[in-house]
């Protein structure tokens, strides 16, 4: 029960974090921003790794409270459904990852640093590019999908693995005490 409790006051944290993060990212120009509420919900993800049911809720949250504060116009259901879709993703590659038959013999350390890097840089590649497919298809882009692709989603993505890594450090530290 402790444990549980544990989970579900970190989970709520860092959902907090996320959305403050979200809220105070300034704009790289053309309404978007970096998303680094991803950061968290793929933290909960590696915390969570055996329980989808939280994982989900985890990207539910996120893609609502991304919505609630985008400075993107019309950029609400992108969100929601660009988290959705990254959670569910995410916890496949972890999944995969921890239980892939190589891994077994690593020190679970190295494979839970493995999975962090796995999933802040595919799964920030994924969710951008989910974003601005249903974006585009929703209420259109104010740019061509290749200029948004390359200006915003490949920077997030390098600013999401680089904060994702001091972040998963810092957390798994916490976590350890």
């Amino acid at each position: 029960m402790k444990t549980n409790t544990k989970k579900m006051v970190l989970n709520s944290i860092l959902l907090a974090i996320g959305l403050l993060l979200h809220q105070l990212t300034p704009a790289l120009g053309l309404p978007m921003q970096p998303d680094l509420a991803l950061l968290t919900m793929f933290m909960i993800v590696l915390l969570n790794k055996d329980d989808y049911k939280s994982c989900l809720l985890a990207g539910i949250i996120t893609g609502i409270f991304a919505a609630l504060t985008t400075k993107f116009p019309g950029g609400q259901i992108p969100n929601i459904v660009d988290k959705v879709i990254s959670v569910n993703f995410a916890f496949i590659v972890v999944y995969m990852i921890f239980n892939a038959p190589f891994v077994k013999k690593m020190d679970p350390k190295k494979i839970s640093k493995i999975a962090n890097i796995a999933i802040c840089s595919l799964g920030t590649l994924l969710s951008g590019t989910v974003f601005l497919l249903v974006a585009q298809y929703i209420v259109g882009l104010p740019a061509g999908f290749s200029v948004l692709f390359v200006s915003i989603v490949i920077p997030s993505t390098i600013i999401n693995l680089i904060a994702g890594i001091i972040l998963y450090s810092v957390l798994s530290r916490v976590v350890k005490n």
